[in-house]
């Protein structure tokens, strides 16, 4: 499969690598110094492509893949308030795309058992619950886009909280997210629920970027060729 990698740090180097041991080429690496490049013609050699770049050019470098009539996966975090807008557009066109906040497999496991959890705590009003999440200093949004979504299943699940905040908790509708910066840290996300009595605690770390690139790899090969708005769930076959 061709593949154009929009944005080429350190995820998409990391992606290069996975990519390319699993018997895939790189059309197009696109990044701030051949920003020219990510034009029509070059993207029509790629069969799907896989974008990581930074808050604020994700939206106009997705808009342009779907635009472009390229199937599109993204993990780029501190963005999605416009989400939704690009969702629309991708079913008006009838485009493909993929978004998730965290491709790493185990990542994706770890929101199961925390929607699971947050359900299974839904109704013990004893117990408050408090997220960490720590990464390396040079990253560029907080909280975390993985503590966001952590954030919104909990939500989704626990009546009593209504809002999360990056900072403690004022009220005790507020469901807290810890943010912490600490080098070298791939990333650790912690989900706490504590009573006067006992503790849950579910944690992930993550010990290189090796797992986001491979799950950012299985996910493009799945949306290659297919129509519509997809996520990690339907590439893992989680129901």
């Amino acid at each position: 499969m061709n593949i154009a990698l929009i944005g080429y740090g350190k995820m998409g180097k990391a992606i290069e690598e996975v990519a390319v041991s699993r018997g895939h080429k790189i059309t197009l690496k696109i990044d701030e110094g051949n920003f020219e490049d990510f034009t029509s013609d070059n993207m029509q050699k790629a069969e799907v492509a896989i974008e990581f770049t930074g808050p604020g050019s994700a939206y106009s470098n997705i808009s342009k893949c779907l635009e472009f009539g390229i199937p599109v996966v993204s993990g780029t975090t501190g963005w999605t308030e416009r989400l939704g807008e690009l969702k629309e557009k991708c079913a008006k066109i009838r485009g493909s795309f993929l978004y998730a906040s965290n491709f790493s497999v185990g990542v994706n496991i770890f929101f199961e058992i925390n929607t699971r959890l947050a359900s299974l705590m839904a109704n013990h009003k004893e117990y408050d619950v408090s997220l960490v999440e720590i990464h390396h200093t040079q990253k560029k949004d907080a909280p975390s886009g993985t503590a966001i979504t952590l954030a919104e299943h909990i939500l989704e699940n626990v009546p009593r909280k209504k809002k999360w905040v990056n900072q403690k908790a004022n009220e005790a509708t507020e469901l807290e997210i810890i943010s912490e910066r600490i080098d070298p840290a791939p990333g650790t996300h912690k989900v706490k629920y504590f009573s006067p009595i006992d503790e849950i605690e579910i944690i992930h770390t993550a010990h290189s970027r090796k797992g986001f690139a491979a799950g950012a790899v299985l996910a493009a090969e799945f949306i290659a060729g297919k129509e519509g708005i997809f996520a990690m769930k339907d590439v893992l076959g989680f129901e």
